[in-house]
């Protein structure tokens, strides 16, 4: 069932994080990344690449992930941002939004947050825009009220 796509089936995995392995901090990749252990982080693909992430059933993210290209099978404890494609596999377990182009979820799959489209090209959903303008102002630990 997966790997037996068109376009995935071909896809290079450039870097492996091995089952028992823990990675602590933000990981930032292009082209292939196959995930059998643990990252405490976010997980973010170079900007205009076509990454891949597989994230086996072993597999562990503790933080956001943006990533055009992915295959879940793991757990993920944050939001999820694909702006191309999602495939949520059978064990696959997601704590928080899922934000995506394309999504295909097999039977099994478990979100616990929301489902948002984001039509191809569309800008980040206005809560992580906000976060991005407010990077590096002291003030930021203010919470922000809408009048």
């Amino acid at each position: 069932m997966f790997g037996k796509k068109k376009g995935f089936s071909a896809a290079r995995i450039d870097t492996l994080v091995g089952q028992g392995t823990e990675i602590t901090g933000d990981l930032v990749f292009s082209g292939g990344l196959h995930v059998d252990g643990t990252i405490k982080g976010n997980v973010v693909a170079e900007e205009g690449s076509t990454a891949l992430l597989i994230l086996s059933e072993f597999g562990r993210i503790e933080g956001e992930v943006t990533v055009p290209n992915m295959v879940l099978n793991g757990e993920i404890v944050g939001d999820v941002f694909g702006s191309t494609r999602v495939e949520l596999a059978p064990k696959a377990r997601v704590k928080g939004s899922v934000y995506y182009n394309l999504i295909e979820m097999a039977i099994g799959a478990e979100v616990n947050g929301g489902l948002v489209h984001q039509p191809h090209g569309d800008k980040l959903p206005k809560r992580l825009e906000d976060k991005s303008d407010r990077m590096g102002d002291s003030s930021s630990s203010h919470p922000v009220t809408e009048g």
